[in-house]
């Protein structure tokens, strides 16, 4: 039953992609590890989380020599930015406000996109939104931003849609569904794209937003964790732009800005340890839903909390600063920096430290994507300056691996490649959605991931097509739950003890 579903998902996730299977059928496409000489016991172990962090397809990882600068993987897919961003007299192929097509517009970050957009008129315009199903919050935008094209997920929506907005003129193309979606992506006239909607679902948008040339702003991390190996090669190969949006790549991205090629020696990304950072780990088979939510700096959505909570976000954050900027995973490492003032930092071949440094707001980082190479000027009322006195002091630690056993697990499965990362990132959102629905505790989160990745090596594809990777998104799911299953909670846990 178990393999008759995954074959159902899969031929209606590559008919969404426009993949025929009849062309190319898994049994005789799948390009495995065995490409590289590789055995499966050659595999990084996930069992135990016994890692350490120096696991590379069974040969034991070095620092490489200073003098070589970050290197890429010989066989790894070229980064969006190989340790350095120079705009090569970017040219404009539009004249007054630079037009945007919006991916996730109701969300946290769609949201924010669009406060930008309503600050900097003269800056930017929206031609195209898609949304999910919040037909009064959608409506708004279509009323403020009037935009031509728009996309709701649902069709039965439509009717209520077009009630809320009968009083806009002119009134917008609605669209619905995923084909929808990928309308809003390749929207004639957008310039750039946003992808702010979460998991594989941002994925073929991306895709096609490429293919018709569009630069990315990007705030979907499974568009580089799941399609990094097939995403990259088309951003080469269109000749397009894929920008960061999320903070601690932003961060990144603008300290690498006018560096000299091989002039990068290290990525350091700092983490705010999230909810139970000053927690002890005996106390962790305590945690409910509601102490994971309480993240110390940021607001974000249920699902990155959790992620900040378990450290997953940062692991998988290692996996995308890879993707993005080419360097190895010996050359990324984590620091736990409680303030999150400094975003992250990278380190040139001269022992030089660069850091960006701000509030922690999300919107400096979308700002930048979708301005860059220019600095809007921002208003001090609605963007305060950086007090270093009122900020006080910075602080900084090693992360502990007892607590954070995801991050050793992130790294394996980076340094394993392929589609390993992209099961690491399916599990987890699969074993992060059934602890939020109280199904499991939130140990069994890292559990649940450990076993799917760990089940996935002696299958791991290590140069995938799109096909593959929704193939072994879909099987990651239906995998980790069934994995949850034993560790399902009747009845709830404990009450935490006092911390």
């Amino acid at each position: 039953m178990l393999t008759q579903d995954i074959g159902k998902m899969v031929v209606e996730a590559a008919a969404m992609a426009g993949i025929s299977l009849a062309a190319s059928s898994l049994s005789s496409s799948r390009r495995v590890a065995t490409e590289l000489g590789l055995r499966a016991s050659d595999m990084p172990s996930f069992a135990g989380t016994k890692l350490g962090g120096v696991c590379t397809l069974g040969k034991l990882s070095k620092t490489p020599s200073p003098a070589k600068g970050v290197q890429c993987s010989l066989n790894g897919p070229p980064p969006a930015w190989p340790g350095r961003a120079a705009d090569e007299g970017v040219k404009k192929n539009y004249s007054g406000p630079k037009p945007i097509s919006l991916i996730g517009s109701t969300g946290s970050i769609g949201t924010q996109t669009l406060d930008i957009v309503a600050e900097n008129p003269d800056k930017f315009k929206v031609v195209a939104l898609a949304a999910g199903n919040n037909v009064t919050l959608l409506a708004d935008q279509i009323r403020r931003f009037k935009p031509s094209l728009v996309c709701i997920r649902h069709a039965d929506r439509v009717p209520e849609l077009k009630e809320a907005i009968a009083d806009v003129h002119p009134q917008p193309e609605i669209v619905v569904g995923d084909s929808g979606i990928v309308e809003v992506a390749q929207h004639p006239e957008a310039v750039s794209v946003v992808t702010g909607i979460v998991g594989c679902a941002g994925l073929k948008p991306t895709v096609a937003a490429i293919k018709a040339g569009k630069d990315i702003a990007l705030a979907n991390k499974e568009t580089l964790i799941a399609g990094g190996p097939y995403v990259l090669p088309l951003a080469k190969k269109h000749g397009i732009k894929i920008l960061p949006a999320d903070s601690e790549h932003s961060a990144i991205f603008q300290c690498i800005q006018g560096l000299p090629e091989g002039g990068l020696r290290r990525i350091i990304l700092t983490a705010s340890g999230g909810a139970f950072r000053d927690w002890p780990v005996e106390n962790l088979q305590y945690v409910k839903v509601a102490d994971a939510l309480k993240h110390p700096n940021w607001s974000m959505g249920r699902k990155i909390t959790v992620d900040s909570a378990t450290l997953m976000n940062k692991g998988l954050e290692v996996i995308e600063a890879h993707y993005l900027f080419g360097a190895e995973y010996d050359d990324i490492e984590i620091v736990i920096h409680p303030q999150s003032i400094i975003h992250s930092m990278v380190e040139t071949q001269d022992s030089s430290v660069l850091g960006q440094l701000g509030w922690p707001d999300m919107r400096l980082p979308i700002l930048y994507t979708l301005s860059w190479p220019e600095r809007v000027p921002c208003s001090e009322s609605t963007w305060p300056r950086l007090d270093f006195v009122k900020m006080g002091s910075l602080t900084f630690k090693a992360p502990d691996r007892a607590k954070y056993p995801a991050m050793d697990i992130s790294y394996a499965a980076g340094r394993a490649g392929g589609t390993m990362t992209g099961v690491l990132s399916a599990a987890n959102e699969k074993a992060v959605e059934l602890f939020l629905d109280e199904r499991i505790g939130y140990l069994d989160i890292i559990k649940v991931v450990e076993s799917t990745c760990d089940k996935h090596r002696q299958e791991l594809v290590s140069y995938p097509s799109l096909e593959e990777i929704l193939h072994f998104d879909q099987w990651a799911r239906i995998h980790a739950e069934e994995v949850a299953r034993k560790y399902e909670i009747f009845p709830a846990p404990p009450t935490p003890v006092a911390v």
